[in-house]
C-alpha cells in the first residue's frame, strides 16, 4: 500500500483580482492566502505520511517580481525532503510564462517534467511510474497526451497533465484531450490540472481535476484543496478530498419572496448567513450577496441602495464577528405583479410604465438606447473612463444585458420618486 497527493493550480503569490479596489477589503490576508494554503498542503502530506506529491501545473502565477516566491518554495519543499516525500511537477501555462522559474535550483526531492517531450520517473520501491510533460510555452494548443508513453508492466502508472480536457467554461483551451483518449492510454490514475473546480471525469480508472488549493476571486467559490489517494495491494485507489484553503469565497443568495420591508430582508439575510457560517468550517469568508425574487420591498431597496447595502454589511459584522467580508451586493428583485399593475394606469405614469415595458420586451430599443449613450461615452474624460473600467461595478454602455439590468433597476426608483413628488399629478 502507498499514498500520494494530487494537487494543481497553486498559483503561489497570485496577485489580487481587483479585490483591493473595494474599500475595507481584507487585502493583506488574502494576498498571503496561497502561501498559507501551500503550508497546509505540506503539513497534510507530512501528517498523512504520503510517499509523493504530484502537482499538475501552474505552481506559479507567471513571472515573479523577485526571488522571494522561489525561496519560499525551496523552504517548503525542503521540509518535504526531510520527511522523505518526493514532489513531481508538470509545469502549466502560467509556469511557462515565468523567466526566473527556469533558473531556480530546487531540492533534490523535486522532479520536473521536461517541456520538449513526455518522460517517466520510476519510484521502484513501491513500483510506481509517473509520466508527464511540462508546457514549453504559455499556450499549448495540441493534445500532448497522445505522445505519453505506454504503461509499464508491473507498475502503477500515473499520468500528470495540465489540460482543459475536452473544454471547460472559463478556461483557455490548452492541451485539449478526450476522456476516451486518456482511458485508452491504460494508466491507473490521471492527475489533471488547469481547471480550478474539483471534478472527477472517470472513476475507473480515476481521471480527475483536483481543483486549485485556494480560491482567489468570486468565481472560485466553495472548499478548495487536494486529493489524497490511497492505493491498496491490489492496485485499487481510494480518493479523499482534503480542504486546504484558508479564506473561502461564497455566493450568498437571499430569496426576498414574502419580504414586506428592508428590515424583514435583513432578518432573512442573517438567517442565511448563519447557515453559510456553519458550513464554512470556521474559515473567514468573502461573500457576494445576491438578493432575488418578487417583493413589495423592491422599490424601498433600490431607491435607497446605499442605506440597505450598509445595513447588510453591518448585519454581517454583527452576525459573524468579523468572519465575513461582503465583497459585493446585488439586488435583482422585482415588484409582485399585483403592485406592478397598480402603477400601470392612465396618464403620464402609465405612459412611463409602458415605455419601460417596451424597453424590457424589445431588445432593438435597447440597442438604439446604447447607440445614443455611446456619444456620451466619448465625452467621458480619459482619467474617469480608466477608473470606471477598473471598477468591477463599472458601466457598460455598449452592453445590452447591462443596459437591460440598469433599466430594470431604474424603473421602480424613477416611478416611486415621481409619484412621491407629485410631478405627474
Amino acid at each position: 500500500m502507498f499514498k500520494f497527493i494530487h494537487a494543481a493550480d497553486i498559483h503561489l503569490d497570485s496577485p489580487l483580482h481587483k479585490l483591493d479596489y473595494y474599500e475595507g477589503a481584507p487585502a493583506d490576508e488574502i494576498r498571503k492566502a496561497t502561501r498559507r494554503a501551500f503550508d497546509n498542503l505540506v503539513q497534510t502530506a507530512i501528517a498523512e505520511d504520503v510517499n509523493f506529491i504530484l502537482i499538475a501545473g501552474d505552481l506559479y502565477d507567471g513571472d515573479w517580481k523577485d526571488y522571494n516566491t522561489g525561496l519560499y518554495l525551496v523552504s517548503q519543499t525542503g521540509k518535504l525532503r526531510d520527511a522523505g516525500i518526493s514532489v513531481y511537477i508538470a509545469y502549466g501555462n502560467h509556469d511557462a510564462a515565468s523567466k526566473i522559474t527556469k533558473t531556480l535550483r530546487l531540492p533534490e526531492n523535486v522532479h520536473l517534467f521536461p517541456p520538449d517531450k513526455p518522460s517517466t520517473y520510476l519510484i521502484d520501491n513501491i513500483n510506481v511510474a509517473v509520466h508527464g510533460q511540462s508546457f514549453a510555452a504559455p499556450a499549448v494548443k495540441k493534445d500532448i497526451s497522445l505522445f505519453y508513453p505506454s504503461p509499464l508492466h508491473g507498475y502503477f502508472n500515473i499520468g500528470v497533465l495540465h489540460t482543459c480536457a475536452s473544454g471547460r467554461e472559463g478556461h483557455d483551451p490548452y492541451a485539449p484531450c478526450t476522456l476516451e483518449g486518456l482511458r485508452q492510454k491504460g494508466y491507473d490514475y490521471w492527475a489533471l490540472g488547469h481547471v480550478h473546480q474539483q471534478e472527477i471525469l472517470c472513476e475507473d480508472p480515476p481521471i480527475l481535476f483536483s481543483g486549485n488549493i485556494q480560491g482567489r476571486h468570486i468565481r472560485e467559490t466553495g472548499p478548495k484543496g487536494c486529493m489524497l489517494i490511497t492505493v491498496d495491494e491490489s492496485g485499487r485507489s481510494k480518493l479523499e478530498f482534503k480542504p486546504l484553503d484558508v479564506v473561502r469565497w461564497a455566493i450568498l443568495k437571499v430569496d426576498s419572496k414574502g419580504v414586506e420591508s428592508g428590515y424583514d430582508l435583513i432578518d432573512r439575510f442573517c438567517k442565511e448567513l448563519e447557515i453559510l457560517l456553519d458550513q464554512s468550517a470556521g474559515l473567514p469568508l468573502v461573500a457576494r450577496v445576491l438578493i432575488e425574487g418578487e417583493t413589495p420591498a423592491h422599490s424601498e431597496l433600490l431607491t435607497d441602495f446605499d442605506r440597505w447595502s450598509n445595513e447588510i454589511r453591518a448585519a454581517a459584522l454583527d452576525t459573524s464577528g468579523d468572519r465575513v467580508w461582503i465583497e459585493k451586493i446585488k439586488i435583482r428583485t422585482k415588484l409582485p405583479p399585483s403592485e406592478q399593475s397598480i402603477q400601470a394606469g392612465d396618464g403620464a405614469i402609465g405612459e412611463l410604465v409602458k415605455l419601460f415595458d417596451e424597453l424590457a420586451s424589445q431588445p432593438e430599443l435597447l440597442r438604439g438606447l446604447s447607440d445614443e449613450l455611446i456619444d456620451l461615452d466619448k465625452k467621458i474624460p480619459k482619467e474617469l473612463k480608466k477608473e470606471l473600467q477598473e471598477n468591477p461595478d463599472g458601466i457598460g454602455l455598449d452592453d445590452i444585458e447591462w443596459l437591460g439590468s440598469l433599466v430594470e433597476q431604474v424603473r421602480p426608483m424613477l416611478i416611486q420618486r415621481l409619484m412621491r413628488k407629485g410631478d405627474f399629478e
